[in-house]
Formats: C-alpha cells, sequence, structure tokens
C-alpha cells in the first residue's frame, strides 16, 4: 500500500510544491507529457475542423488522434501548471501536487486552435498515448479553485446539432472572445476553467462502463451547471465535453507517483476523489466495439 510505504520511508513530510510553479520549475525531468514537436506545416485549428466535419464519428476521432500524435497542438498547453491539495489522514498529512494542462485539449497552433470535444475513447487512447490521465471530480475542483482565469459557461440550446462541427465551431468562437477579455493581464499558458464540462474518471465507470461520465462548467459562484452524470452513451460528444489532460505521475510528499497509485489506495484516494471508496477501475475502455 502506497500510504503505509510512504510513512516507513519518507516519515511525516510536510513541504509542498507551490501552486504557481511550472514542471519545469519543478525540475523533474519525468514529470512531462510526451508530446511530439508540432510541425511548421501543421493544420490549423480552423483548416482542421473543416476538415472532419462531413466525417462519421470514427473516422473523424481518428484524425483527431492523428492529429494530436503528430505533435498538432499549440505550444501553451505543453508547459504544465502545477496544483496543489493536501489532507490529514489517519495523523499524517499528506501533500499532493498534481500536473494539467492550462486549458483543455485544442488542435492547432497559439494563434488558431480549436477545442475538440471527443468521446472517452479517444480521451482514453489520446492520455494513453502521451503519458496522461483524465481528471476526477475533485480535481476538476481544485483545477476550477486554482484557476487564474474563471470563465463563464456560455449554453447553447440543445438540439441535434449539438454534436456537429459547426456547434463545435461556434462554442469555439464563444470561448475565444470570452478568453480575449483576459488576455492583457492573463496570456496564454495561464490555467483557465469554467468554459467546458470534463469527461472524467469516476467509480461509475465500474457499474457503467457504456457510458461516459461527466462533471463541471461552473459557474462563477464555484457552482457547476453538471453534477456528475452518467446518463449519456459512452459514444456521445456534444459541444461542451472538453478533455483536460493532467500528468499521470504527481509529487507525493514530495515522492513521484502514479495517479492511478493513489486513486487505488485505501487511504490515499482521498486526495484526488471525492467519491466512496477506492478507484478500481482508472480508465476508459478503448474498445472499437463501443461505437455505434
Amino acid at each position: 500500500m502506497i500510504s503505509m510505504m510512504l510513512t516507513l520511508c519518507l516519515g511525516l513530510i510536510t513541504s509542498a510544491v507551490s501552486g504557481a510553479e511550472t514542471v519545469n520549475q519543478v525540475g523533474d525531468p519525468s514529470l512531462k507529457l510526451e508530446l511530439s514537436q508540432r510541425q511548421d506545416n501543421a493544420l490549423t485549428g480552423t483548416v482542421f475542423a473543416s476538415s472532419i466535419e462531413s466525417m462519421e464519428l470514427i473516422q473523424r476521432e481518428q484524425a483527431i488522434l492523428a492529429e494530436i500524435l503528430k505533435g498538432n497542438i499549440p505550444g501553451f498547453l505543453r508547459e504544465l501548471v502545477a496544483v496543489e491539495t493536501s489532507l490529514t489522514i489517519e495523523n499524517t498529512r499528506y501533500n499532493l501536487t498534481f500536473f494539467v494542462m492550462p486549458d483543455y485539449l485544442s488542435i492547432g497552433s497559439d494563434d488558431n486552435h480549436f477545442l475538440i470535444p471527443m468521446t472517452p475513447m479517444l480521451a482514453q487512447q489520446v492520455v494513453d498515448h502521451i503519458g496522461g490521465i483524465l481528471p476526477t471530480r475533485k480535481m476538476v475542483d481544485l483545477i476550477w479553485n486554482a484557476s487564474e482565469v474563471k470563465l463563464s459557461p456560455q449554453p447553447i440550446p440543445p438540439s441535434p446539432e449539438m454534436v456537429t462541427i459547426d456547434i463545435f465551431r461556434e462554442h469555439n468562437t464563444r470561448v475565444e472572445i470570452s478568453r480575449a477579455n483576459f488576455i492583457s493581464d492573463h496570456p496564454l499558458g495561464c490555467l483557465v476553467s469554467g468554459h467546458k464540462k470534463d469527461v472524467i474518471l469516476s467509480n461509475n465507470i465500474t457499474s457503467k462502463p457504456d457510458k461516459v461520465i461527466i462533471y463541471g462548467w461552473h459557474y462563477q459562484n464555484g457552482e457547476p451547471i453538471q453534477p456528475l452524470y452518467s446518463g449519456h452513451i459512452n459514444w456521445y460528444a456534444d459541444y461542451s465535453h472538453g478533455i483536460r489532460v493532467i500528468l499521470n505521475k504527481c509529487l507525493l510528499n514530495e515522492s513521484v507517483v502514479e495517479l492511478p497509485q493513489i486513486l487505488k489506495d485505501p487511504v490515499l484516494h482521498r486526495l484526488i476523489s471525492d467519491e466512496f471508496g477506492v478507484m478500481e477501475t482508472t480508465r476508459y475502455d478503448t474498445a472499437r466495439s463501443n461505437y455505434p
């Protein structure tokens, strides 16, 4: 058990890494995502969105994955931001720092990027390839609290078009306009939240393996529009869904530990999960048979 090993080997360590630090400032070369360099001739977000608008879901998701594996994501997403949390458990103080992309996953360049919703199957493939993990509900709240920029949600009236590239593009434009109001004081690369719901890890994945679990989209007062919800089939993804990539390694009392180990630990899971009990399943099933 991780908690027992840390207590025996490290004793009580109370110093924590500042939430304002980037991974580079922390100084551990292992604390980074495995991302390819973006090529000079890579597609912009606008061009990529147009290239996939007539594709069927599986074809579209294959195209998204191909772009990400080629490194076609903005530079500002590559500098991870540290978010810290602390908890005293059984008379021992635990300080945990996890590292997050400063915004939801986009395709394109710093100047022209496209926030791209995706199914949990694709999101899981992406984080598997780049050394990441999806957040829990508690982690989403911690990220929102730590965010320098808290955007207001901008819902679009429900319709069958919610899952189309046209509506993805409309919401992307709304977010860009909203984000531009903060650029002078908080440039790209600052931690930002509030403009998307998160696809999350949850204990519900075990009992509902054919569903996508979503949560978030916080109002300015910190209340989420979307409570933890598992009603959508797992191939559903609408304009409001965002993919927040978390590095799968964290600092626990200054030791590097994998986040799935934390979630499965009977004591330490409380640091990053507010659901009852350990999280037996920390990933979505990526089988092609999950698609319609």
